[in-house]
């Protein structure tokens, strides 16, 4: 019995729309990271893109647990001296909620250049509309 190993012109993409209203930040990016990276197919192959198309709405109404909407810190530095800067979770939400996900779900992709390109599938809304509809995405229920 011989492994099948899927090429990229074999690959089919799908379209799925998700929702971040009262989802934990974590396990949500979690399932988003390998629904982009196409590890709930059988047919997943490390070394291709072999992924769907993921459009994430309501960014906005994620939530964190403990005491990390107060404590948790994200970094950016300008590459100068003196140049770091960092916002709460407080502020990047209330500022910039798709930033939020794309930095959850980009950690826990592989750090090579297909995780830039499968990261390029990912659509982030803050709010409920998106203009995606032409795509028909199929609606996954993540409810606890």
């Amino acid at each position: 019995m011989n492994t099948k190993s899927i090429r990229k012109e074999d690959v089919e993409h799908s379209w799925y729309l998700l929702d971040a209203e009262d989802q934990i930040l974590g396990r949500f990016a979690t399932v988003v990271a390998n629904k982009l990276r196409g590890k709930d197919k059988p047919t997943f192959t490390p070394h291709v893109d072999n992924g769907d198309f993921i459009v994430v709405v309501n960014a906005a109404k994620i939530k964190v647990t403990g005491n990390k909407f107060e404590q948790k810190k994200y970094y950016h530095h300008s590459l100068y001296p003196g140049g770091l800067k960092t916002s709460s979770f407080k502020e990047k939400i209330n500022k910039d909620p798709q930033s939020i996900i794309l930095k959850a779900v980009k950690g826990m992709l592989p750090k090579n250049k297909l995780s830039n390109q499968i990261l390029k599938k990912l659509k982030v809304y803050s709010g409920e509309s998106h203009p995606h509809e032409a795509q028909n995405p199929i609606q996954i229920n993540l409810s606890k």
